[in-house]
């Protein structure tokens, strides 16, 4: 990977010197060169994951799709919902608006004795050579993935906000930032925090979010593929996290309309084993929330939107109990 990683590296820097750079004096943002340089490796990865999904999962949709595309206006608005989070803009906002607030928990912690604890460093010569350091920083940060996802679907006032990721009827390798940003904005400072506390370096942490994000891009596939009795216990496929999304069982527990669910897995399926919220049942269930395909007392079923504006004030009035 080596090849790779001088590569990228490479580009990187050219892109930075010819495009970026000037763009940020332009703008009389001097000051923040050192931050546009790595904003540039974000948007490269963004580039490369778009290029993967054009060119690998698409064809892989269109080879064995669970189900034809009739709603292409919102598979539409899943790409916009991809684009601004794949190719740096919502990232870009949120260091502006959240960089202030991330310094402040970061100092409050450390000045509360929560020191970095660099995982790569627990057994010297072994956890400190480069893949086996990042194995343990995924699983680290998998596990805490699983928990935020709990999180999502346990309480009501965030449900109300996750509940848009849910509400996608055609589900496709688009749907995976599907997400109400506010929803993105809690899920992100949290994995922030945890990565500077257990000490992944910078260029492990792109690594591990690109490859994050292409895994759950291929969980929310319009595909119909199982990766087998044992790869399914070894890695999430579309197939495990397609029944997370189906209507009244991936968002509920067995019995009553309550919040709860299986598989919220993100890359392994180890922690919905471990805490016995998995099943591995191999059906292809159509998608979506109860709520807005099955009418209320009032006959009323609930408008999650269409656009991207729409989606985004629904879910804020879903927050303060008036949508």
């Amino acid at each position: 990977m080596e090849w790779f990683t001088d590569l990228f590296a490479n580009v990187q820097q050219w892109l930075f010197e010819a495009v970026v750079q000037p763009l940020v004096y332009a703008v009389g943002l001097g000051g923040w060169v050192e931050d546009a340089f790595d904003a540039t490796g974000w948007l490269m990865v963004g580039l490369i994951q778009v290029l993967v999904l054009m060119a690998v999962i698409g064809p892989l949709q269109r080879w064995r799709p669970v189900e034809p595309v009739v709603d292409r206006r919102a598979v539409r608005t899943d790409i916009l919902y991809t684009l601004i989070h794949r190719l740096g803009l919502f990232r870009l906002g949120i260091f502006f608006a959240m960089q202030p607030l991330f310094d402040l928990t970061m100092g409050l912690l450390r000045s509360h004795g929560w020191g970095t604890l660099h995982l790569d460093e627990l057994w010297p010569g072994v956890t400190d050579v480069p893949w086996i350091a990042f194995a343990i920083y995924l699983v680290v940060l998998d596990f805490f993935e699983y928990l935020i996802h709990r999180g999502q679907h346990h309480f009501n006032w965030w449900w109300a906000l996750h509940s848009l990721h849910h509400s996608q009827r055609q589900m496709t390798m688009w749907s995976d930032n599907r997400n109400h940003l506010l929803d993105d904005v809690i899920h992100d400072v949290i994995i922030v925090v945890v990565a500077q506390l257990i000490g992944v370096a910078p260029g492990q942490f792109i690594a591990l979010v690109a490859l994050t994000q292409l895994s759950e891009s291929l969980q929310h596939a319009n595909l119909r593929l199982s990766f087998g009795r044992i790869g399914e216990r070894l890695w999430i496929s579309p197939r495990f996290h397609r029944l997370h999304h189906a209507i009244g069982i991936g968002h509920e527990r067995r019995g009553p309309q309550t919040l709860g669910g299986r598989n919220f897995g993100v890359l392994l399926p180890w922690w919905d084993m471990l805490f016995r919220t998995v099943d591995f049942e191999a059906r292809y269930y159509r998608t979506g929330v109860r709520d807005q395909v099955e009418p209320d007392a009032y006959g009323r079923v609930r408008d999650y939107g269409r656009g991207f504006w729409a989606q985004q004030w629904l879910g804020l009035r879903r927050l303060i109990g008036r949508g």
